[in-house]
């Protein structure tokens, strides 16, 4: 039993010897007339309460089926959505144990802290106290709206950290020594509370895996809102939002949103700017020095971040199909000219359309600013890339497939609907080890990032433990994917020197330098981007492929 501000809680030992608590109330059921508004300390409550079940999971609809087969997201029934968990393996304000809170992913309109493979038993297990949280999503949480404050689920992050910093001591906790964590939306939300004003000073370390730093353009936002009251057929308010049926809204929502992909664009639920939480674009205020500049940083990607974005609903197939036009979009998607899909194809002549495309909107939209953000704090950035290929056929290593080797719960069916069973056990010790050690002094276990552009490699096909590989602790001068990157090998991972430098280079290079148009009287014309993509094609087959993807996970 431990005693929060708000009322007395009962847990359960459980494997071992670790205490688990479910199910906290840190903010007041945002429903009535708190509907919309920033989240309000819960009542306090007399005697004891239970915490043994997960609490409520915040509303939010199900996955499409072509991503139910590979993400897991249960539904808990209830009012009291802003609740949390924590992992100990000494309750008792005498431990003063590294702290890790985690913040799910799923686009900010799915998933939540009862997903089965972040359970945190073995984070406590090796010295952790781990807390998860919900908080609120989808319009719940990120509508925009005339009549009522932006992001309340940021804001209800926010209050969940300040519950940490007040509280966690009573369960084994070091309040001086927590780090906040995040994966795909998560960890974009940990990039925004390392920027705003009200959260510095509650963690000390964060960990942004596949997500960086940014604030949605309030428009694209917007959209969302103002084709669900059209759908609805009530003003683009709060008030009128709130006196709609909950699962009308959900459907809503759901019958909106399938025409959003990370890939594709369209209209979508994120961070804005407003003010105050978010007083300017995160990634910005971070690489300016402004904030944070004391957060030792953990940042991360997998290699296919895109194949979960378009192996479902069989995307993939559709894209290399277009050929031209799949690059028209990818330019239209990243506002760059076709130099930089020329610079792909000649860095990676057997690629296809798709994995050239896939590659391109990942690295603008994800390893370019994680990159620009260790380049602004080097010293105190560590960046790695999870490499492994899942054993689900056609995901290679897909955005989410690392989430069970970090939780070192590949053993869940919910984890095996993602990587496949039989998973290695030693590429689990390997990352989950270099997170609790990020968590546990700061340091995950190989040099911070530099000129020289250090990045852990986990798991790929061909590094160490494969026949003619370099032995465990050497360091060779060898290609590391042939283009002659040297690198230090030690077990299941081994680290890469600037590893994606040429692709990310192309960004930011002169045009001119770069891979132009075939020369006049060649053979054979530019087989990818030989021909002009008129503008109503593009949108046409834009439309086209979101209506075949579904809806899609970030």
């Amino acid at each position: 039993m431990v005693t929060t501000p708000y009322g007395a809680v009962r847990g359960r030992y459980e494997d071992g010897g670790i205490a688990v608590f479910r199910g906290i109330p840190y903010g007041a059921p945002p429903f009535g007339p708190r509907r919309f508004r920033p989240p309000v300390p819960p009542a306090p409550w007399n005697g004891v309460r239970d915490a043994g079940a997960f609490g409520p999971t915040p509303p939010k609809p199900p996955y499409s089926e072509a991503f139910a087969q590979y993400l897991a997201d249960p539904v808990v029934p209830g009012d009291d959505c802003l609740n949390l968990n924590v992992w100990t393996p000494e309750p008792g304000p005498g431990a003063r144990l590294p702290v890790l809170v985690w913040l799910h992913g799923g686009a900010l309109t799915r998933g939540s802290s009862a997903v089965p493979v972040y359970d945190g038993r073995n984070f406590a297990r090796d010295g952790i106290v781990f807390v998860s949280i919900n908080y609120r999503l989808g319009v719940e949480g990120y509508g925009l709206f005339p009549d009522a404050p932006a992001n309340p689920g940021l804001r209800d992050q926010l209050a969940a950290l300040e519950w940490v910093h007040r509280s966690i001591g009573d369960f084994g906790g070091d309040p001086d020594r927590v780090t906040l964590a995040g994966q795909s939306a998560g960890a974009i939300s940990v990039g925004a509370l390392i920027a705003a004003p009200q959260a510095q000073g509650l963690f000390r370390r964060a960990v942004l895996q596949s997500g960086p730093p940014e604030a949605f353009e309030r428009d694209k936002v917007r959209r969302m809102v103002r084709r669900m009251a059209t759908r609805l057929k009530i003003p683009a308010t709060a008030e009128a939002f709130a006196a709609v049926d909950r699962d009308l809204l959900l459907r809503t929502q759901a019958e909106v949103g399938r025409l959003s992909s990370p890939v594709l664009g369209g209209p979508a639920f994120g961070i804005v700017i407003d003010g105050d939480l978010v007083p300017c674009d995160p990634l910005e205020a971070l690489v300016d020095g402004a904030v944070g500049s004391g957060i030792d940083l953990l940042l991360g990607w997998t290699r296919d971040e895109y194949r979960l974005w378009l192996v479902p609903g069989g995307l993939l197939e559709h894209v290399d199909r277009m050929g031209p036009v799949a690059f028209a979009g990818a330019m239209a998607r990243c506002h760059c000219g076709p130099e930089v899909p020329r610079g792909y194809r000649a860095l990676h002549p057997g690629a296809g359309t798709a994995e050239i495309v896939g590659q391109m909107v990942t690295d603008n939209l994800l390893r370019l600013p994680l990159q620009r953000l260790a380049d602004a704090r080097p010293g105190s950035s560590y960046v790695y890339e999870f490499a492994w290929p899942s054993l689900r056929p056609g995901l290679g290593a897909c955005h989410a497939l690392e989430l069970g080797f970090v939780f070192d719960t590949g053993e869940t069916p919910e984890s095996a609907k993602l990587a496949g069973d039989g998973v290695p056990r030693e590429l689990a010790d390997a990352m989950h080890g270099a997170w609790t050690r990020f968590a546990a002094t700061g340091d995950p276990g190989w040099e911070p990032w530099d000129a020289a552009h250090p990045v852990r490699i986990f798991g790929e096909v061909g590094s160490p433990g494969s026949p003619g590989s370099p032995s465990p602790g050497s360091v060779d001068s060898g290609p590391y994917e042939g283009d002659g990157t040297p690198y230090a090998v030690d077990g299941m991972s081994y680290t890469a020197y600037g590893p994606r430098d040429r692709e990310l280079d192309l960004w930011t290079a002169d045009p001119a330098a770069l891979p132009g148009e075939p020369a006049v009287g060649t053979a054979t014309p530019d087989p990818l981007l030989g021909r002009p993509v008129r503008g109503a094609e593009l949108r046409s087959a834009v439309r086209r492929l979101r209506r075949a993807g579904g809806v899609r996970g970030r």
